[in-house]
């Protein structure tokens, strides 16, 4: 266990199974991590039900905001503005009360809250959620999967800068090696974003000494043997990601030594923000927690916007479906 003080804002009404999951997650991680502090956001009873599972010391620990309206995972991610679970599990974050936050709700929903309250980096448009898969070769750090549904070449572009630097913070990966997924490794494959992207990312700067190596295919997300790094959009990689979750399932299993990839860390903020998968389970919801701890005990957040700080053009780009423009 990583020492140090971390403050976990938990959105208590964010998942499909909410909130008897977050609750059975939130005890779990904060059982297993005596330096862990929560802060529950949601109905007060919720909450309560809650700390009566604690024994006295581990009650310690806990804070509520209470909080009664949520964002269902049908309503539009412009639900967000009001006041929600996620919304002020994010304003925690704002106002020095939290280190980070952690919603299995509405992808858009946390997205969209994040950016208003915490600000976008100068040099992100698009706020990119990335996931770290545990395949044959080492982990592969997968993004975007869920931020950004149908990004721009500019967007990839900026998301291989981003997964550049994330590897080499969050997994201390040297010259990380940056692929761009399609639906063929030879040049020219695949659709118009890709064709625009991919001689881009050939002669485009990486931060961490990466390099680009080309374009990959699927089998290389769970092989790891060709990238580090893969680029791809949000729709493709959230496809990607969940059809991977259920092979997982299916084999009684990730790779020995990984986790499952149920928990994804948004990129492009001024916090540390963490997605859990809206079906996350207790043991999902928990893994978030952890994650979001972790990143905040290694700063990695802090450490990849200075990594970026000047690295590359700003991604102007813009189109319609940009879940996070205010």
């Amino acid at each position: 266990m990583e020492p140090g003080t971390a403050r976990i804002a938990v959105d208590l009404l964010g998942g499909d199974d909410a909130p008897a999951v977050v609750v059975d997650g939130a005890l779990r991680a904060v059982r297993a991590d005596p330096d862990l502090h929560l802060l529950l956001v949601g109905p007060s009873e919720v909450a309560d039900a809650l700390i009566a599972a604690l024994d006295p010391a581990q009650r310690s620990r806990i804070t509520v905001r209470p909080v009664r309206a949520a964002v269902g995972m049908a309503d539009h991610p412009s639900a967000a503005r009001a006041e929600s679970t996620v919304r002020a599990a994010v304003t925690a974050i704002r106002e020095g009360t939290a280190d980070a936050m952690v919603s299995a709700g509405s992808t858009g929903a946390t997205v969209t809250a994040a950016a208003l309250s915490l600000g976008r980096w100068p040099e992100v448009r698009r706020p990119a959620l990335v996931a770290s898969l545990p395949a044959v070769a080492g982990p592969v750090v997968l993004l975007d999967v869920g931020g950004s549904l149908e990004p721009r070449p500019a967007t990839l572009v900026r998301h291989a800068v981003l997964g550049a630097a994330y590897a080499a913070v969050a997994h201390a990966v040297a010259a990380p090696r940056v692929g761009l997924l399609s639906v063929g490794v030879e040049a020219g494959k695949g659709d118009r974003v890709r064709r625009a992207a991919d001689p881009v990312l050939a002669s485009e700067p990486l931060p961490c000494e990466a390099r680009y190596v080309g374009l990959v295919e699927g089998y290389d997300v769970s092989v790891g043997a060709r990238a580090d790094v893969v680029v791809t959009d949000g729709f493709t990689g959230n496809v990607l990601l969940k059809a991977i979750e259920g092979a997982y399932e299916m084999a009684g299993g990730p790779p020995a030594g990984g986790g499952a990839p149920r928990a994804a860390a948004l990129l492009g903020v001024a916090g540390t923000v963490v997605v859990c998968h809206g079906s996350a389970g207790a043991d999902d919801v928990a893994s978030g927690i952890a994650l979001a701890a972790h990143l905040w005990r290694r700063r990695v957040t802090d450490a990849v916007a200075a990594l970026l700080s000047g690295s590359a053009p700003a991604d102007h780009d813009r189109t319609t479906d940009e879940v996070a423009t205010p």
